[in-house]
């Protein structure tokens, strides 16, 4: 049987986003589970707007993700390969010079075997001779791609489907350099909430921005790997591994895939809850301040674990903790309850907490919200919080005193 050989080939004119990651897992997934080869090549021909950071931008975010791969290649190292094969195309008359290099288009009915889409046609007659090179050293997209391809030994190519259009002039091309046609197979595009092309209104960031709020690999990894392919079953949470052994092409749908910003942070959450306590501390301190590690820093942690999404959350939901902001007084208030009760209430709770007396049994007799509201208010200076055990749990006895004592004296 032949080597699966698959390769991503992002250009480096940005950053990489979430499309090409995409690509890159479902390539990815589909070399490893035949035990095959995963491929990065980078597509810099296009020298102008080709960037080395938007280069390491790429390998950085594939790192990140876990997608590690088997064999690195750079077109603009491969000039002498691409001129041998401009030469041959030159001398069988397939390709002419005007200026540029041209493809002498034949004008034919192309069809080719898509894995997810089936068969496709292209009469590519209203082509017309189309560009393949600026001279004998600089090829252009379609016929770079065709060399790297066959040179590389890529068996399958699995990319958007916003490519189809472009294989039939790739076919072409490797017909008349007497190349193999590698398999085919083009994923559907990823979508916004409102159906539209995913753009940067729909969340669609650079890879890069989700690691920055904390995102981790493992779920972006999994979210990205369900747009667009589905499981025999309707699980939705897997390991990288789990992924390998059930990937399959022909569950890809052609479809266009949604991209549910509410999945991914549900994703998230999953994984961050899944977190050992030390390891969730150790994701966290690159984003918080440096005064908080020496504060509450595990009691938040183990407060906040199974309510963010990602690890930015933290800084904002934990804030709290670590420095309680300016707050109305009128937030104490719960409901209709009067200034004058709300103030007994919470120094009938002071009292109890400082006799370490059952502030819950106060609070059923007196009416739950009545007490535990201005006591959690008191606490946090939030509307939303944990509740008020939770968060005395954290702060501890004297702090807690603190803030009530502080809460007091506002009303």
């Amino acid at each position: 049987m032949e080597e699966i050989r698959t390769r991503l080939a992002p250009s480096p004119t940005g950053l990489l986003h979430v499309g090409n990651a995409r690509a890159g897992i479902f390539n990815f997934l589909f070399a490893k589970k035949s035990g095959g080869k995963f491929i990065l090549r980078i597509e810099d021909t296009d020298i102008e707007r080709s960037k080395p950071e938007y280069e390491e931008d790429a390998k950085a975010a594939m790192r990140w993700l876990g997608l590690n791969w088997d064999e690195f290649y750079r077109q603009s190292d491969r000039k002498e390969i691409y001129s041998h094969h401009i030469k041959k195309l030159l001398e069988n008359g397939s390709a002419y010079v005007s200026d540029v290099i041209r493809f002498k288009n034949p004008g034919r009915i192309v069809k080719f075997y898509d894995i997810i889409r089936g068969n496709i046609e292209t009469d590519t007659k209203d082509l017309g001779d189309f560009v393949i090179a600026k001279d004998e050293k600089t090829p252009l997209y379609h016929l770079a791609a065709v060399i790297d391809d066959f040179e590389m030994k890529i068996s399958h190519i699995i990319r958007g489907e916003d490519h189809i259009s472009n294989t039939p002039r790739q076919i072409l091309i490797q017909e008349a350099l007497r190349c193999p046609t590698p398999k085919y197979a083009h994923l559907p595009l990823i979508l916004g909430s409102d159906r539209s092309k995913l753009s940067k209104r729909h969340g669609a960031e650079a890879l890069s921005e989700y690691k920055k709020l904390g995102y981790l690999p493992e779920a972006m990894f999994n979210f990205l790997a369900l747009l667009g392919w589905h499981p025999e079953d309707d699980r939705e949470i897997f390991t990288k591994e789990e992924l390998i052994e059930q990937f399959s092409l022909e569950r890809v749908q052609k479809g266009g895939a949604i991209f549910d910003k509410r999945k991914l942070d549900w994703i998230s959450r999953e994984y961050i809850k899944k977190l050992d306590g030390k390891d969730f501390i150790e994701k966290l301190k690159p984003f918080i301040p440096e005064e908080w590690r020496n504060k509450n820093l595990s009691g938040a942690a183990r407060l906040f674990q199974d309510r963010i999404s990602k690890l930015s959350d933290f800084t904002t939901e934990a804030k709290f903790i670590f420095e309680l902001g300016d707050y109305d007084p009128a937030l104490l208030i719960w409901k209709n309850a009067s200034r004058e009760d709300t103030k007994k209430r919470l120094e009938k709770a002071f009292e109890l907490i400082f006799s370490s007396g059952d502030v819950v049994a106060y609070a059923k007799k007196e009416g739950m919200g009545e007490v535990l509201w201005p006591l959690r208010v008191s606490l946090s200076g939030l509307k939303n919080s944990p509740g008020p055990i939770e968060i005395m749990e954290v702060l501890g006895k004297e702090e807690s005193l603190k803030r009530i004592r502080h809460a007091i004296s506002k009303l």
